[in-house]
């Protein structure tokens, strides 16, 4: 009878269930190695940057620069020509209404006013002989012969000129023969300029003595006044009263003008104010209307922002202002007053022309700190709203002459036609084709596509 000895067959059977424990686990990890492969090759989402379509508070703005300006600005300037002494004001100087801010050198014209009282003076004296002056006899025979010699240059230059004008139409019927001739060939274009030349020639000396008699006319017209002043002369002593009489008028007429002028050599300021600017600090010689100082009003600054011509349209008395970036703390307000009418030519940083129009704006109180020509960034709020359903603009993109956007759903993006309203910089009034909370793909690329799966960037 055989029998089994337990201890030579419980290490055979641990051995094959070791065995098998091995492959198991080896399979488990193969299998588990291919799960992972399969799992590394199946298409995986695209990763976006999304973002809700909200509701809030947007505004739309003109973003522009701007500078400060003094609503009540003077320029004064030289009322007469003189020797400006010295301005003693500079910048910043605070003036009173009446104050002489400048002061021309008033002699030379004290010195013409002293001439023309002298030449006054001498035509009343002149005045006084009068009625011992009569034209003389020889004087009436001499401006008579001078209008007899006169008419006689002026018939003689009448002759030369018919005369002339005989010799230019025999010129010109020879010019005219010669052109018809030269064109058919019979003779060289030498001999047609020499004609053309000729009828060049009378033309001119017919304009040479036509030139002749007008002259002559303007003589006989010369002795005929010449004559007629001395009849009146001869006929009435009073004539030389009247001429005297006009003479002293003119000049007191001028004299008058200069006084006027003597006086305005102080220049006083129209306004109380501020110097900002003396344009024309040192002694010279000025002419009248040269400008020398600018007064104005520092605490009353209106703000100018040009913008371009096609933003204009949107902008409209009223229309509030954000002041930033003015040189201190918070932001500053103002109101438009006026779009300026005209608009300018200025040309870019890039070199390109463009039409552009000054926003003229009211501070809403006194700006602190503020001058004249001061720069800022100026926000025109052209529209606004407290509760408007608004999406990026970075979501939007053109769909033929629509407006898209692709929304995440369900992990998967889908393309949508939106109709927009009024637009910043930054987000978009939405009209139709979404709602609050909708989640859009910012920035969609050409990977992104309806039905394409997608997930959050984190």
């Amino acid at each position: 009878m055989t029998s089994t000895n337990p201890s030579h067959s419980t290490p055979i059977a641990e051995k094959r269930r070791s065995r098998l424990s091995r492959k198991w686990l080896y399979g488990l990890a193969g299998a588990g190695v291919l799960g992972l492969i399969l799992y590394s090759l199946r298409p995986q989402p695209t990763a976006v940057d999304l973002a809700a379509v909200t509701r809030g508070e947007l505004q739309v703005t003109i973003d522009a620069e701007g500078k400060t300006r003094v609503q009540d600005r003077f320029v004064i300037a030289a009322p007469v020509a003189g020797e400006l002494r010295r301005i003693s004001l500079t910048e910043g100087d605070r003036v009173e209404a009446g104050i002489i801010v400048a002061q021309l050198d008033p002699l030379p014209l004290n010195s013409q006013v002293a001439a023309t009282q002298a030449q006054i003076r001498a035509l009343q004296a002149e005045m006084t002989g009068v009625d011992t002056q009569r034209t003389k006899p020889a004087a009436l025979n001499q401006a008579q012969t001078r209008i007899q010699a006169a008419r006689a240059a002026r018939q003689q230059a009448q002759a030369q000129v018919n005369q002339a004008e005989s010799v230019l139409a025999q010129a010109e019927r020879e010019r005219d023969r010669m052109a018809d001739l030269y064109a058919a060939g019979a003779i060289s274009q030498q001999e047609l300029e020499t004609a053309q030349l000729a009828a060049t020639q009378r033309r001119q000396e017919l304009t040479t003595v036509r030139e002749q008699v007008t002259v002559a006319q303007a003589d006989i017209q010369s002795a005929q006044d010449t004559l007629t002043v001395l009849t009146a002369e001869q006929q009435d002593p009073d004539y030389l009263l009247e001429v005297y009489q006009a003479q002293i008028a003119s000049l007191e007429a001028e004299l008058a003008t200069l006084s006027a002028d003597a006086q305005n050599t102080a220049i006083a300021a129209p306004s109380a104010g501020q110097v900002l600017k003396v344009l024309e600090s040192s002694a010279r010689h000025v002419t009248p209307g040269t400008p020398l100082l600018e007064l104005g009003n520092a605490n009353r600054l209106e703000l100018v922002i040009d913008i371009l011509s096609i933003d204009a349209l949107r902008v409209s008395p009223g229309d509030p202002i954000q002041v930033n970036r003015w040189g201190g703390e918070g932001t500053l307000s103002a109101t438009v007053r006026q779009v300026e009418p005209a608009a300018f030519t200025e040309t870019s940083a890039l070199g390109v022309d463009e039409q552009r129009v000054n926003v003229i704006a009211d501070f809403t109180g006194t700006p602190p700190a503020l001058g004249d020509g001061y720069r800022v960034d100026a926000q025109i709020i052209v529209w606004r709203s407290a509760d408007a359903l608004q999406v990026p603009v970075s979501a939007l993109f053109r769909c033929d002459t629509d407006w898209c956007t692709f929304v995440a759903e369900n992990g998967r993006a889908q393309q949508r036609q939106v109709e927009l309203g009024p637009r910043s910089d930054f987000a978009a009034v939405v009209e139709a084709g979404l709602e609050e909370g909708d989640q859009v793909i910012l920035y969609p690329g050409d990977q992104i596509d309806s039905g394409v799966r997608v997930r959050g960037r984190r």
